[in-house]
């Protein structure tokens, strides 16, 4: 990610998230799956000129197909060449459940890795800095992990991340997860397709439906389109309440009448972008 602050999208009034990335914490968690530790976005994360300021118990990582490709490099550039952060993993097995503090499922360079507890996370035994000559670090997992989050997090306190970058080696392309339908997260665009049989329509007349989509929070931008044979039927969309959008049909045409069939309506959301 050549700049967070560039991805960075606002995943709710309170919350940030950044496209391409999955948000993580370090705070005491219950969750066991790969979905229920990746989020869209959390807070505790600030925007700033170059970067985000993120909190000590918050981070960012990469979501990643683990399954061939066993050894990576985490690079990350912190605004004005800072020193900070700890390297941050989560391993996971084929059904997208945590490994729990399993001797040897991942080894990094130049750094301990330390099990902790509280967010099922290894974490870096030491601060990333260029005198310990530790701001790039080597991570190998274990044949057995299949998926893994690599990443950064504050840990001792805030950072002010301004990029974060993650290498393979060339005879490997592992595929990232981040923003499919099976990890929605790092996703700045939800959509969502029904059918809808609109009711006889008389001039003026309007006709409401609410629509899931998972992720949509209120304030996002909503927009809505009908698979129709006519123009006169005005569609507006709102983000109503979370994970639903409300769709309103009018019909402005000033003398006909419109009882349209069974048409697909496609919703999209879309997360603001910070200013």
């Amino acid at each position: 990610m050549p700049n967070l602050r560039a991805a960075a999208f606002r995943q709710s009034a309170t919350e940030i998230g950044v496209e391409g990335l999955a948000a993580v914490a370090t705070s005491t968690t219950a969750a066991t799956t790969l979905a229920g530790l990746s989020f869209n976005g959390l807070d505790g994360i600030a925007a700033t000129s170059r970067g985000l300021l993120l909190d000590a118990q918050k981070g960012f990582a990469f979501v990643v197909d683990t399954r061939a490709a066993k050894e990576f490099a985490l690079a990350h550039w912190l605004v004005g060449g800072a020193d900070g952060g700890r390297l941050f993993v989560r391993c996971f097995d084929a059904g997208t459940v945590i490994r729990e503090n399993i001797a040897g499922d991942v080894l990094a360079s130049l750094t301990t890795l330390q099990w902790n507890i509280p967010s099922k996370a290894w974490t870096g035994g030491a601060v990333m800095a260029d005198a310990s000559l530790n701001r790039r670090m080597t991570v190998r997992l274990a044949e057995a992990v299949a998926f893994a989050q690599i990443g950064i997090v504050g840990f001792d306190g805030q950072i002010e991340l301004e990029a974060l970058r993650l290498y393979g080696l060339p005879e490997h392309a592992p595929a990232l997860l981040c923003g499919t339908p099976t990890l929605p997260v790092g996703q700045r665009e939800f959509a969502a397709e029904v059918a809808w049989d609109l009711p006889n329509l008389a001039p003026g007349a309007t006709s409401l439906l609410d629509v899931a989509v998972a992720g949509c929070r209120q304030g996002d931008l909503a927009d809505a389109a009908l698979a129709s044979s006519t123009r006169f039927i005005e569609l507006d969309a709102a983000a109503w309440t979370n994970s639903t959008v409300r769709v309103m049909a009018r019909n402005i045409s000033p003398s006909a009448t419109f009882d349209l069939g069974p048409a697909t309506l496609s919703v999209a959301v879309t997360k603001r972008r910070i200013p």
